[in-house]
């Protein structure tokens, strides 16, 4: 999607919609269980976000394009709701001008847990505790 479509679609369901692929595939390989088909629940979840988050836009920082394939790097802020911030990559394929899949990797912005040592602690608990590699 352009700049310009962009801009668009964050003012018009319809406008937004139309850049996807009527049998359009999200797949969101970290919650697999939120991966569906079709342009229609395309609608249905921006009809959702635009009411509930009404200054919702969002922010391609950077993109990438080799073949039909783009990656984007992305922000979604909402000057009304910064809890709603959401940053990461959504990897699109193209065909005919629309979004025909993409592999979701937006996540919200968590200020709270802690740094990469609490991280680290969290997923290997056992290295934590013996302060030193296996």
């Amino acid at each position: 999607m352009s700049a310009s479509a962009n801009r668009r679609a964050s003012s018009d369901l319809g406008a937004l919609v139309a850049c996807f692929a009527e049998d359009y595939l999200n797949e969101t390989p970290v919650h697999p269980g939120r991966g569906f088909r079709g342009a229609e629940q395309v609608r249905r979840n921006w009809a959702q976000l635009f009411a509930g988050i009404p200054d919702l836009s969002a922010r391609v920082l950077a993109t990438v394009t080799v073949g039909d394939t783009v990656w984007t790097e992305c922000q979604a802020p909402a000057a009304t709701a910064p809890a709603h911030l959401m940053r990461g990559v959504i990897i699109f394929r193209v065909a005919a001008g629309k979004a025909v899949s993409a592999r979701f990797y937006l996540e919200p912005v968590e200020e709270t847990s802690g740094g990469v040592d609490a991280q680290i602690a969290r997923v290997a608990p056992v290295a934590a505790q013996h302060g030193a590699r296996p």
